[in-house]
Formats: structure tokens, C-alpha cells, sequence
């Protein structure tokens, strides 16, 4: 058994999805198929989020009603009519959630709220692909994943309970694999014991898939993508970027530790525990070789490069000049804790420390409304945060010469720049 993943942009139109059918067909079945929101759902209901969470519940609506009739659209042209009509019941099931979602909108809990609504673009996009594969003879039965991965309530960020969902995964989906036919899933979402659907965070359907690999013992995880492999940088950002052939579980959670944003930093963990390889390939030609992601890899590697945007410098320093000692240190890491903020970058002098963090408003302005009584504070924002892994001082030197550098860290084999 194998597990395929599917972002979203690899069905984004009709014509990306009917692309898939070959890539399913010539897999090593049962193959269980995680799948993202069709490619840009996931940004519109952010938006119908945002304007729910504001007070514009009409304007939700609104944007609720334009996804309704995206989505239909985009199942008439996929589907026959019967599997159409069949697939529209289904699809008003997710829309009426959604729009009980958004008059159920907590203005004091953003996260909460967000998950609720964001939670739907996966049970929509699987919903038509499932329909789909099944018309064209591929016996597929769908899964509503949040029946089987439990989580916390760190909504946006869930923190998944690995024996419950491992049990109701072996209890759930294996014998739909035994009896020889595909499961398809979401990716990205779960629910918590109280049912309420939650999120694993940007990324997170890759997180699934290797879940779901872990958890039934898969041969292998392939994810699939619109570039031939794994990139030593993003070509959206840089330009002569190099493919590489093969690379170590240790060297790509660095890479997503650092934010590269091609393997979701939860994803490798369970892999590597269970020495399950990962591809990364390209489903516009499955026949390019791609990248594969191992325990053993020889040879050296190009310079990775990761570059974070939208990231906030904040510098708390004691009012009284007391100094950064083990104490403060250790309250000021239980704040970053109580808050949920991860510190992509830190640093303390002595009696200041500097965090680089990602500037999300909301949870920026809670930091610095607790930091405010006891430290002085500064902050810099719209900085980015590079990150260059065997880096040589030519590439430092090539990708910061334009900017200005705030803060800058160098270890043997990775340095870091705030820069501006």
C-alpha cells in the first residue's frame, strides 16, 4: 500500500484533475489519496473568515455563495450528470456547514472560528475527486478524515492524539484497503473529542499523508507537485535553482524547521521513525525521476536556501537593567509558550533578548501587551528571515548585498540574516 498526496494546485481546474487519472491508474494499488482544496479555496475562505470576524456577515455570505458556485461549476464539467447531481447533495451538505460556521463566528476566538470554516475546502475538493475516480472505474470510497484523526484544541495548530487516531485509522480505513479498493481524504484537517473541526497548520496535508503512511504501514508516500523534484530554493524567489536527486530525513526537517515551505515541518518525523521513504514528483510527468527523501543519501549538497517573509524583530529589554539571566530567559520563553508564537530566530544580550517571529497581528499584540510591564520594548517589521544551509560566503554575499541586515547568526553549516 502506498500513499499519494495531492496539493492543490494539481487540482485546481477540471483539466488538472482528469491529468490525476493516469498517476492513479498506474499506482501500486490500494493507494490511499490525501488531497488539499482545489488550488486558491483555502485563501477564499480566509477571506469569508475575515469578513465574518469583522461583523460583514453579509459579505461572508456572499463570499460563501460565489465558492458554492465555483465549486458546482467545476463538478458540472468534470462529471456526468447523474454523478453531478449526486455530487451537488453532497456539496450542499459542506455548504450549509459552512454557512452555520460563519453566523456561529466567535469574535473573541479567531482560531476557533477560523478552523470551522477553513476545515470545508478539503471535504468539497475530495468529495467531486472521489465522484470522479469512480466514474472512470477507479473504485475509491471516501473517508471524512476528522472521524479519524484526534487532536487538542490548539486550533490552527493542532497537536494530533497518536494512539486514538492510529486505532480508529486501523479500524476505519484498512479494511476499506483490504478489499483492493483507494481511499480518498483530506489532507490539513482533524477534530477534537468535542468534534470541532481543527487545522494542522499551512502545509499540514503532507502531514497527513504521512500519518496515514506511519499509522497503516505504507511502502512508500509520494507527494505530488508542479515542479520535477525538490528544489534547493524557491524559482519563485530565485532564479538557476537546482533539483535535488536525493536527500536525508535529518536534511529537509532542518530545511523545514528554517520555513521552506515544500515539506510541512511535522511530516518527517513519523516517515523517519518508521523508515518510510518520500518522493517528491511532479504530476504534469510522472515520469521524471523526482526527488526521494531517505534515512542514507551520499554526495554533498547545493546551498538551500529559505527565505521567510513577513517576519517582526522584537527586542525586550529590562526597564530596571536587570540582566537576562536563566530566570528571565525561562519566563520569557513560558509567554512564547502560553501564546502559541514559534521563534523562528532568538538572540539576548545582557539585559535584552531579540526574537524573530512571524507577524500575525493578532498574536504579535498579545506578546507585546504581556512584555509591556516588565521590559522596554522595540520591534522591526516587514523583515525577512534567509536561511542558507551549506552556504559559501559568495552566496551570503549574492543574496544580502542590496539589503540591510538587522541581525545575523553562522553556525558550520547554516547561517541566518534578519534583513530588511
Amino acid at each position: 500500500m502506498q500513499v499519494y498526496k495531492f496539493g492543490g494546485a494539481s487540482i485546481a481546474t477540471p483539466e488538472r484533475m482528469e491529468g490525476l487519472l493516469p498517476v492513479i491508474e498506474g499506482g501500486e494499488k490500494p493507494l490511499i489519496l490525501v488531497v488539499s482544496a482545489l488550488g486558491k479555496t483555502t485563501n477564499a475562505l480566509e477571506a469569508i473568515v475575515n469578513a465574518a470576524y469583522k461583523g460583514d456577515k453579509q459579505e461572508a455570505h456572499k463570499l460563501v455563495v460565489e465558492l458554492e458556485q465555483k465549486h458546482l461549476g467545476y463538478a458540472k464539467e468534470l462529471l456526468n450528470e447523474n454523478n453531478y447531481k449526486q455530487v451537488a447533495a453532497e456539496l450542499n451538505i459542506h455548504f450549509t456547514e459552512l454557512q452555520w460556521a460563519v453566523d456561529d463566528v466567535d469574535t473573541t476566538r479567531y482560531d476557533y472560528s477560523y478552523d470551522q470554516i477553513v476545515c470545508i475546502g478539503e471535504l468539497m475538493s475530495t468529495r467531486i475527486f472521489s465522484f470522479y475516480l469512480n466514474e472512470k472505474g477507479i473504485a475509491t470510497e471516501w473517508i471524512d478524515i476528522r472521524d479519524v484523526i484526534r487532536t487538542d484544541e490548539t486550533f490552527r495548530d493542532a497537536v494530533v492524539d497518536w494512539q486514538f487516531s492510529k486505532k480508529q485509522a486501523e479500524q476505519v480505513i484498512a479494511p476499506i484497503l483490504k478489499q483492493g479498493k483507494c481511499v480518498m481524504t483530506q489532507g490539513f484537517i482533524g477534530a477534537t473529542a468535542d468534534n470541532a473541526s481543527v487545522t494542522l497548520g499551512r502545509e499540514g496535508s503532507d502531514y497527513t499523508a504521512a500519518m496515514m503512511a506511519a499509522m497503516l504501514s505504507a511502502e512508500a508516500v509520494t507527494i505530488w507537485k508542479d515542479v520535477e523534484g525538490l528544489l534547493n530554493a524557491d524559482p519563485k524567489e530565485f532564479e538557476n535553482t537546482v533539483k535535488i536527486e536525493a536527500i536525508t530525513y535529518h536534511e529537509v526537517i532542518e530545511m523545514a524547521y528554517y520555513g521552506a515551505q515544500v515539506i510541512h515541518p511535522k511530516t518527517i518525523k513519523p516517515l523517519q521513525n518508521n523508515n518510510i521513504p518520500l518522493y517528491v514528483k511532479c504530476f504534469l510527468d510522472r515520469n521524471l525521476k523526482g526527488t526521494v527523501i531517505k534515512n542514507d543519501v551520499t554526495g554533498n549538497y547545493p546551498p538551500l536556501i529559505i527565505n521567510k517573509k513577513n517576519q517582526v524583530l522584537i527586542q525586550a529589554t529590562t526597564k530596571d537593567f536587570s540582566f537576562i539571566t536563566e530566570y528571565n530567559l525561562s519566563h520569557i520563553y513560558q509567554i512564547f509558550s502560553d501564546l502559541n508564537i514559534k521563534i523562528n530566530m532568538m538572540q539576548n544580550a545582557a539585559i535584552s533578548f531579540i526574537a524573530c517571529i512571524d507577524n500575525r497581528e493578532d498574536k504579535v499584540r498579545k506578546l507585546i501587551d504581556t512584555l509591556d510591564s516588565e521590559y522596554k520594548l522595540l520591534r522591526n517589521e516587514d523583515v525577512s528571515l534567509l536561511t542558507v544551509r551549506h552556504y559559501s560566503p559568495e552566496v551570503v554575499f549574492d543574496l544580502t548585498k542590496d539589503k540591510t541586515k538587522l541581525l545575523e547568526q553562522k553556525t558550520r553549516h547554516t547561517v541566518q540574516v534578519v534583513m530588511k
